[in-house]
């Protein structure tokens, strides 16, 4: 009697470990279904908000030409060349108005993504497009819209120092009403952190790509030039 109730219980066990076996695999492959059928659509979405925000945040701009670029140098986008995405953006005549990048750092509720605009010529900052945030409404989310905030990217200095390998001063966010110099940051009063990561994220950036575009800067130019002038032959 008590062989048949265990022998029961057993074959009763093995059943459900079946059954949840098989939900589990059914799960994870429409988890991977999924995740096939949206990951175009999550790519397409990012380059519409990618092409919208260089325009935004490179004045004058018309067109855009993507390139990889990193310390072995530029290269279209599209090649297999190591570096970082960069949006090269054109005034309607082909002249080069400045460089897209995207950056992000940790804030206060999440990892905060943004699109920023540098001038060559002015070596500066010239605008900014947070992609993605989680910060808290009215207070944290102010990055995005608040005009006084924003206008700090028009113009936040960026120059390089005289070895031309970095940042001649840190980009940093101050506390709101100290700002000092061109290259602060007036932060917002009550998403300091929000306005930090801001910082962080442009100097790091900055730091790191300014000097390779200053670098490089030839080849942005030559690569619109050779586009609007092909081979007659």
């Amino acid at each position: 009697m008590n062989e048949s109730v265990q022998l029961r219980s057993q074959t009763s066990s093995l059943a459900m470990l079946r059954t949840l076996g098989g939900i589990a695999m059914i799960s994870g492959f429409l988890v991977v279904l999924v995740f096939q059928w949206t990951r175009p659509i999550i790519a397409e979405n990012k380059r519409i908000a990618i092409e919208k925000a260089v325009f935004q945040v490179v004045p004058n701009a018309v067109s855009r030409k993507d390139f990889v670029l990193g310390p072995e140098g530029i290269s279209p986008f599209g090649r297999k060349a190591k570096g970082e995405t960069v949006y090269a953006a054109y005034n309607s005549k082909g002249e080069l108005q400045g460089i897209a990048l995207e950056a992000a750092a940790p804030g206060y509720q999440d990892v905060i993504r943004i699109l920023y605009g540098y001038s060559p010529k002015c070596e500066c900052v010239t605008g900014i497009k947070v992609l993605k945030m989680t910060e808290t409404p009215g207070l944290g989310d102010k990055i995005a819209y608040d005009p006084d905030f924003l206008r700090n990217f028009y113009g936040l200095d960026g120059t390089l120092n005289e070895a031309r390998e970095g940042l001649a001063h840190a980009i940093v966010a101050v506390k709101h009403g100290s700002k000092t110099e061109p290259w602060q940051i007036d932060a917002i009063s009550g998403a300091t952190i929000s306005s930090k990561a801001i910082g962080r994220m442009i100097d790091a950036s900055g730091a790191r790509m300014f000097p390779l575009i200053q670098r490089h800067l030839a080849g942005f130019r030559q690569e619109v030039v050779s586009a609007e002038r092909p081979d007659e032959s």
